[in-house]
């Protein structure tokens, strides 16, 4: 029963935990239709790591809003954004 409870606070502590290349970058959050994003900013890169519960979110629209939350924290052109319903990463242009 302890290492149930163990592995449930662990997995509940890194649902919005960056990735190893954002770590230490304090997050902005942003929320877009609904779709709450942690967004990470270094250099031209940025993630996007969603944080709020939603049932099968296709990544189509969810890829637009993260495109749409990372131009707002960041003030840049997004480029490009790749990756999964949970974390998504883009490709920044700053003038």
């Amino acid at each position: 029963m302890r290492v149930l409870s163990l592995l449930c606070v662990l997995l509940v502590a890194s649902c919005d935990t960056p990735s190893a290349h954002f770590r230490g970058i304090a997050p902005a959050r942003i929320t877009v239709e609904g779709s709450t994003f942690d967004i990470r900013q270094r250099g031209t890169l940025v993630e996007a790591v969603r944080i709020n519960p939603q049932y099968a979110p296709r990544l189509g629209p969810l890829r637009h809003r993260a495109r749409r939350a990372m131009a707002a924290s960041t003030g840049c052109r997004v480029l490009w954004v790749s990756g999964d319903q949970a974390v998504l990463v883009g490709r920044l242009s700053c003038p």
